[in-house]
C-alpha cells in the first residue's frame, strides 16, 4: 500500500493521539495543557499558538471521535464518522512546502485551532485508508493487557500487536513457557 509522506505522518499522529487516551496502560497522556503542548511539539504540528483548557478539551473530544473510528466494524460506519469529523473541522485543502518538507496538502484552514487541525489532517488520512478499501487496517493491539491503536501497514495485513518487540514477544514467551511447562508436567 503506497502512502504519501504527509498521510503517513498524519496516520502516525492519529495513532499516537488515540493512544494518549486514559483507557491505555499509561493513563491520560493529554491530562493537561502542558501535555498538549508536548504532543504538538513532538508531532511537529505547525501553526500552534497559545493553547488553553478549551483547546485541551477540544483535542480530547477529537481523540474520542478518532477512537470510535478505530472501533468501527465496517467501512460505512467509519466513513460516516470521518465525514462528520472532517466537515466539523471546516477543511480547506491547500498545498504547502514548509519546514523543509516537499509539497504536501494541509486540510485545515489557516489559523485553525489545534483540534480542527488534527481533525482535518488526521481525518483525511483515515479517509484515504477507507477509500482504499483498507479500513480493517485500523486496529487495536490483541495483547490482553494492551489495546493500543495502530495502523497495520504490513503487506499481508497480518499484524496483531502494536509492537512486536513488547506485546508480541511477551505473548510468544508466555505461550512458549506454557508449552514447556505442559510438556514437562
Amino acid at each position: 500500500m503506497l502512502i504519501p509522506h504527509d498521510t503517513r505522518i498524519a496516520l502516525d499522529t492519529v495513532v499516537d493521539l488515540v493512544n494518549t487516551a486514559p483507557e491505555t496502560d499509561q493513563g491520560d497522556g493529554l491530562a493537561n495543557v502542558a501535555a498538549l503542548y508536548e504532543f504538538a511539539r513532538g508531532h511537529d504540528i505547525s501553526g500552534v499558538g497559545e493553547l488553553g483548557h478549551r483547546d485541551l478539551k477540544a483535542v480530547q473530544d477529537v481523540r474520542g471521535r478518532f477512537a470510535e473510528i478505530f472501533a468501527a466494524t465496517d467501512a460505512r460506519s467509519a466513513a460516516e464518522m470521518v465525514n462528520e469529523l472532517v466537515a466539523a473541522a471546516g477543511t480547506t485543502p491547500q498545498l504547502t512546502d514548509h519546514d523543509g518538507y516537499d509539497w504536501h496538502v494541509h486540510y485545515f484552514a489557516p489559523g485553525a485551532s489545534i483540534a480542527d487541525h488534527l481533525a482535518a489532517d488526521c481525518g483525511m488520512a483515515l479517509a484515504f485508508i477507507v477509500v482504499a478499501g483498507e479500513q480493517e487496517r485500523l486496529r487495536r493491539c490483541e495483547a490482553p493487557d494492551c489495546g493500543r491503536a495502530f495502523v497495520d501497514l504490513s503487506r499481508n495485513r497480518s499484524r496483531r500487536y502494536c509492537d512486536s518487540r513488547t506485546c508480541g514477544n511477551r505473548l510468544h514467551v508466555a505461550a512458549y513457557r506454557a508449552r514447556r511447562k505442559e510438556a514437562a508436567g
